[in-house]
């Protein structure tokens, strides 16, 4: 229906009326801006203090002749890429490489596999599963130089309790951490222990979140235990996983204390690892090898680096698909 006026003409449409300006919204806005930027500048700062800056002063070092004089004068001539091709061709690298490797390796498959039987274990309740899930918390609660002098003495070769045990097996003592065959196993071992409760805890919050409903359903359908694991179990737990062995590797690739302590990476170099390698060049001798230790450093952090990178390569595949 068309409105007319007086005279016979359409009317015109009446005027929206306008949104008056609100001038306090900008200067809202701004403040919010300020308290967004007070919040981060804490972890800004603590990232650029303790992160961003000891790396750039460790590719600084790796990338200059470093002696104690001038690393206390600062005077160190640039030498580009040598450190690392003094690196490359030390016949310690490869070596060290494999040990690394060899040492992640097995140390995350079974602290994943055993942390995960336990965590399966102790997602159904019974009496004192409580208490007895606190005390495999022991080992990762433990300063490490405790628990990696805890398993020196136990595997001493004359006083040592592994060895008291396997006499009474017939068994002759075995030179655990003198011994070139057993001394990289000794500290993988010991590496084991240490690092089972990260990933029960982990993993055992992970399945807290399956949902109950998922097995009674497969149980009303007739899966079995085995069954209702690998349809139900390991495909829900797989993002919680996946952290876990990242965050493991990570952390089991820069292990040094635990095979300082042990073995020094010793006898010769049948322990000895980046990390130990490049804690030996930098500080383990009279003339200490800042360049070079700094190289082997930075060769960790780009292995690190790389592993993250396929770790969120694989995550992405994942939600694509």
């Amino acid at each position: 229906m068309t409105i007319t006026s007086r005279a016979g003409h359409p009317a015109a449409p009446a005027a929206e009326p306008e949104t008056a300006p609100q001038p306090g919204r900008p200067a809202r806005s701004r403040s919010g801006q300020w308290a967004a930027w007070g919040f981060l500048s804490p972890i800004v700062v603590y990232l650029l203090v303790f992160y961003a800056y000891p790396l750039y002063r460790n590719i600084d070092l790796s990338l200059r002749n470093y002696t104690v004089r001038s690393f206390i004068d600062g005077n160190a001539d640039f030498t580009g890429f040598k450190n690392y091709t003094l690196a490359f061709h030390n016949p310690t690298f490869w070596p060290a490489l494999v040990h690394t490797f060899l040492f992640t390796i097995v140390s995350l498959v079974f602290q994943f596999a055993i942390g995960l039987a336990l965590a399966v274990f102790f997602i159904r309740r019974f009496p004192l599963s409580t208490t007895l899930r606190a005390l495999f918390l022991i080992p990762w609660l433990l300063p490490l130089i405790v628990s990696a002098s805890t398993w020196s003495w136990m595997f001493n070769s004359d006083s040592g309790v592994i060895n008291s045990a396997l006499s009474w097996f017939g068994v002759s003592p075995v030179n655990w951490l003198t011994s070139p065959q057993w001394a990289l196993t000794s500290v993988i071992l010991a590496n084991i222990w240490i690092g089972i409760p990260f990933n029960l805890v982990v993993l055992y919050s992970g399945l807290q979140n399956i949902s109950a409903d998922l097995y009674e359903a497969g149980s009303l359908d007739g899966a079995t235990a085995w069954k209702a694991f690998r349809y139900i179990t390991f495909p829900l737990l797989r993002p919680v996983s996946a952290i876990t062995l990242l965050l493991g590797f990570v952390y089991t690739l820069k292990v040094f204390d635990i095979i300082w302590i042990m073995t020094k990476g010793g006898p010769g170099d049948a322990s000895t690892t980046l990390a130990t390698w490049s804690y030996r060049l930098g500080f383990g001798t009279l003339v200490p090898k800042f360049g070079p230790g700094a190289a082997v450093g930075n060769l960790l952090i780009i292995i690190a680096v790389i592993f993250g990178f396929i770790y969120l390569r694989v995550q992405r595949s994942q939600e694509a698909s």
